[in-house]
């Protein structure tokens, strides 16, 4: 494998920029989604809170590129971003039809989980602004040439919008390339986006034409199979998820399928229950793997986004030139404190994710 070649800040204007759907999530607390009377909102998508993250927590310049309708639903979605601190000069502003028929804001009703009853997501995201985005809406020449990005990413979730939405992927991904960016994928699988877009097949269809461009691979162990199509005979669990023994025996068939790949990261997660989770990460990087320490029975407040902020922790160690073991004790550390908080993004600092990393305790500070 190659090593990444990364460049340098004085370089480019951003450190990393990303494609995506931003949903409004809608939040019940504590109460389920079908017994709600209040929803909290917040702003979240899986490629979107890769770079919140990156730009929120760690401090490094960002930019998204997506789609909002022009309505007050949209500037409710770009309040919300901009609170993050993210860059929306690269946003596609779409006129409104006056009631959400051709365009709209996708939603995200999330409800979190506790002890036996796991979350539940429940999404309205239909015809959304972003899912209609399609090859030529974007100047990718001024976004990787022109201002100049460090990293890009992408993800599954995306791909799976439309008929469309794919293709912009690999057009990205080519632009990025040509003009000396990284690129990360993360796999993210989601059957009940690919259910009425030609299943778990052309999830896999779509999945390895994409990756064919991809110089950081990410997901977790059902992210490769359901995804990409990669089987391990007795691939089993252990309390870690995953054996992770034979897990490395699939990264083998993967890095010999697609060689592009300069890195390769999962998360490791045994679901003891919805507030108990083991949670660890493996990388592997230049024909070595490395594993970040298990954080036993991790006490999960919202799981949702922990895989996303596992990517930035693991990206903006890489951006800073770290080692692989520090890069993916970054992202699992980050991951961990992002899931002991409500919402999609990530509310640590990275003074927390240094203290974690380091081997720090949940004391009180005073």
């Amino acid at each position: 494998m190659e090593k990444l070649t990364i460049k340098p800040k004085s370089a480019c204007r951003w450190d990393a920029a990303a494609l995506g759907e931003i949903m409004i999530r809608l939040d019940p607390g504590d109460v389920r989604i079908k017994t709600a009377r209040m929803f909290r909102v917040w702003e979240g998508g899986g490629e979107y809170n890769v770079i919140r993250g990156l730009k929120k927590c760690f401090g490094l310049d960002t930019t998204v590129v997506t789609a909002i309708p022009d309505n007050d639903v949209g500037y409710l979605l770009q309040d919300l971003i901009m609170q993050g601190g993210v860059d929306l000069s690269h946003v596609k502003w779409v006129p409104f039809d006056g009631i959400g028929r051709n365009t709209r804001v996708g939603l995200n009703f999330t409800e979190r989980g506790f002890g036996v009853r796991g979350a539940l997501g429940v999404s309205d995201r239909a015809n959304s602004a972003a899912s209609q985005m399609k090859v030529g809406d974007v100047d990718w020449n001024k976004l990787f040439k022109e201002e100049g990005v460090r990293w890009f990413h992408c993800g599954g979730i995306f791909a799976a919008l439309s008929a469309t939405t794919p293709e912009l992927v690999i057009e990205a991904m080519k632009a990025a390339k040509a003009n000396g960016t990284v690129t990360s994928y993360d796999l993210n699988y989601r059957a009940s986006l690919w259910k009425a877009n030609g299943g778990q097949k052309r999830a896999v269809e779509v999945n390895r034409e994409i990756a064919k461009y991809v110089d950081v691979m990410i997901g977790n162990e059902e992210d490769f199979t359901a995804a990409l199509g990669f089987e391990v005979e007795g691939l089993s669990k252990d309390i870690r998820g995953i054996n992770v023994e034979n897990f490395k025996k699939m990264i083998a068939e993967v890095v010999k399928t697609f060689p592009n790949f300069k890195a390769v990261a999962t998360t490791l997660r045994e679901v003891k229950s919805a507030t108990f989770n083991d949670w660890s990460a493996v990388l592997y990087y230049e024909g070595n793997f490395y594993q970040a320490r298990e954080y036993k029975d991790l006490e999960i407040y919202d799981r949702v986004g922990g895989g996303d902020s596992f990517a930035s922790g693991l990206i903006y160690a890489f951006l800073m030139g770290k080692d692989p073991q520090q890069c993916v004790e970054y992202g699992a550390a980050h991951g961990a404190l992002a899931m002991t908080t409500p919402g999609d993004t990530s509310m640590a600092s990275l003074k927390e994710v240094e203290k974690l990393v380091a081997g720090g305790s949940a004391r009180v500070e005073r």
